[in-house]
C-alpha cells in the first residue's frame, strides 16, 4: 500500500518494485533500482526518508523517526530490522532483527550485526562490523567482505526484475 500523508507524497521510480504487502506512507524517496518486501512499514510522516540507489528493505523491516532519515546506496536492510531517525552511508548491511536508534549514524562499507542494538547518537565510522547490545565496532571489514556487501544488494536486484516480470505476467492476464 502506497498512500500520501497530508502533503507528503513518496516517489517511486519505474526501476523499483514495491511488494503490494508493504506499507510506503508519506515522504519517502526511492533512487533507482530499490525494492521493498512484504510487511516492511516506511512512515515517512513526521519525517522524510530518503534511499539512494540499489537498496532493498526485506520483509517486515520499519523505518521511522522524527529526524530525517538517510540511506545511501547499496543499503540492504535485513528482515524485521527497525530503523528510527539514523542516517546509513553506502554500502552498508543491517542484519536481520538489529535495531539502529535516533541520531545514529552508520558509515560507508560496514556490517551491523543480526540482533544488533545501536544506540541514539551513536556514530560509527567506516568499514566497520558492528554487533551487540550495545552495539561496538569489533574489527575491520576485508575487502571480500566488503563486496559482499555489494553482492548481497545486487542478489535482491535479481530479485526485483524478477518480480517485475512476474507482476507485468499478472496484469496481462
Amino acid at each position: 500500500m502506497i498512500e500520501k500523508y497530508l502533503d507528503k507524497e513518496s516517489v517511486i521510480p519505474e526501476s523499483c518494485f514495491i511488494h503490494e504487502l508493504a506499507t510506503i506512507a508519506g515522504g519517502v524517496k526511492f533512487g533507482e533500482r530499490c525494492s521493498v518486501w512484504p510487511n516492511a512499514s516506511l512512515r515517512g510522516d513526521s519525517c522524510n526518508i530518503t534511499f539512494g540507489d540499489n537498496c532493498n528493505v526485506q520483509d517486515s523491516v520499519v523505518v521511522h523517526g522524527y529526524d530525517e532519515v538517510v540511506f545511501g546506496d547499496y543499503v540492504s536492510l535485513g528482515h524485521g530490522c527497525i530503523i528510527h531517525g539514523a542516517n546509513i552511508d553506502d554500502n552498508v548491511i543491517i542484519g536481520m532483527g538489529a535495531i539502529v536508534l535516533d541520531g545514529a549514524k552508520i558509515g560507508k562499507n560496514c556490517i551491523v550485526g543480526a540482533g544488533s542494538l545501536v544506540t541514539s547518537n551513536k556514530v560509527f565510522g567506516d568499514g566497520l562490523l558492528i554487533v551487540g547490545s550495545p552495539a561496538k565496532a569489533v574489527r575491520k571489514l576485508t575487502e571480500d567482505e566488503i563486496r559482499g556487501i555489494i553482492e548481497n544488494a545486487e542478489e535482491y536486484m535479481v530479485f526485483l526484475e524478477n518480480y517485475k516480470i512476474e507482476s507485468m505476467k499478472k496484469a496481462c492476464k
